[in-house]
C-alpha cells in the first residue's frame, strides 16, 4: 500500500487541467487546511476533494466493493477513511469553506466528466 500515491492521481490531474483551462487558479494539497484538500480555490473559498470510490467508500458504486480476502481489515480501513473525511469536511465548514467532492466514477468517461465539471463550476461560482 505504500506504493499507492495519494497525490496527483489521474482523476485529480484531469480535474485540475480542466479548471485551469477554464481560468480557475488554485493551490494543491494545502497542508494548512483540514484533510489537505486536493484543490483549493481561495478566491471562491472552495475546496475540492477528488475521491477514489474504493478508498473513500462511495456508497452504491461498483468500484467500492470490498475484497473478500482479509475482509475485516478492508472494512475497518475504509470506515476509518470515511470517518476522517466527514470530520475534515465538518472542520472545513466551520472555517467557512464550501466543499465539493468529485468521485472517480463521476469522471470515468467524457460524457460524465463534462456533466460533472459543469455542476462543479456552477457550485464554485454560486
Amino acid at each position: 500500500m505504500s506504493k499507492i500515491s495519494g497525490k496527483a492521481t489521474k482523476p485529480e490531474i484531469l480535474v485540475r487541467k480542466f479548471l485551469f483551462a477554464q481560468g480557475f487558479r488554485y493551490r494543491k494539497n494545502d497542508k494548512q487546511l483540514p484533510g489537505k484538500p486536493d484543490i483549493v480555490l481561495p478566491k471562491y473559498k472552495t475546496v475540492i476533494f477528488v475521491h477514489g470510490c474504493f478508498w473513500h467508500g462511495h456508497q452504491n458504486c461498483k468500484k467500492s466493493a470490498l475484497p473478500q480476502t482479509n475482509y475485516e481489515f478492508w472494512k475497518n480501513k475504509i470506515q476509518r477513511n470515511v470517518g476522517r473525511d466527514k470530520s475534515n469536511q465538518r472542520d472545513l465548514r466551520k472555517l467557512g469553506w464550501k466543499i465539493i467532492v468529485i468521485w472517480q466514477c463521476q469522471i470515468k468517461n467524457r460524457e460524465l466528466f463534462g456533466k460533472t465539471m459543469k455542476r462543479v463550476i456552477q457550485k464554485i461560482i454560486a
